[in-house]
């Protein structure tokens, strides 16, 4: 990737419908040219997805929050750790998961559409799970960033 391409995907990252020719004007290429790097770096897997962001109140998901999970044990069997991850992927409530250093071994963002909804969901994935030992919620109150965009430029 060169400075051109970087500030491409800056431009791209924060609006994927802003049309090449106004990308081009920005970084002093024509509009085939953007596309054509475009194309490249969806191939390149540079650009991995592209989403619609969706606004959680509106859609009727208002509950956000960040869980703190512990494992049974520092160093549970990898099939353990394999089939955790495999469930996360797959629910539609996480929106992200991490595997963490610390005294916490996941960190996940879980939606939910009330809170007796999230309860029943801990419940179910968590407080049901024999490998969980420990897990703690912090119900987000306000939205202040939210996003994945790269620091590129």
């Amino acid at each position: 990737m060169d400075r051109i391409d970087r500030r491409i995907l800056a431009l791209f990252q924060e609006d994927t419908r802003r049309i090449a020719a106004l990308i081009g004007e920005e970084v002093g290429l024509s509009a085939a040219a953007v596309q054509r790097r475009l194309k490249r770096l969806r191939s390149e897997g540079v650009i991995a997805r592209e989403i619609a962001v969706l606004d959680p109140r509106t859609a009727g998901v208002p509950v956000t929050c960040v869980v703190l999970l512990t494992m049974a044990s520092r160093r549970p069997p990898v099939a353990h750790l394999d089939r955790f991850r495999q469930d996360m992927r797959r629910l539609t409530e996480i929106q992200q998961c991490y595997h963490v250093t610390g005294t916490s071994d996941f960190v996940l963002v879980v939606t939910a559409s009330s809170m007796e909804d999230y309860g029943a969901f801990a419940h179910r994935w968590f407080e049901s799970n024999e490998n969980v030992t420990r897990y703690e919620t912090l119900v987000v109150l306000d939205r202040v960033k939210v996003g994945l965009s790269l620091p590129l430029v």
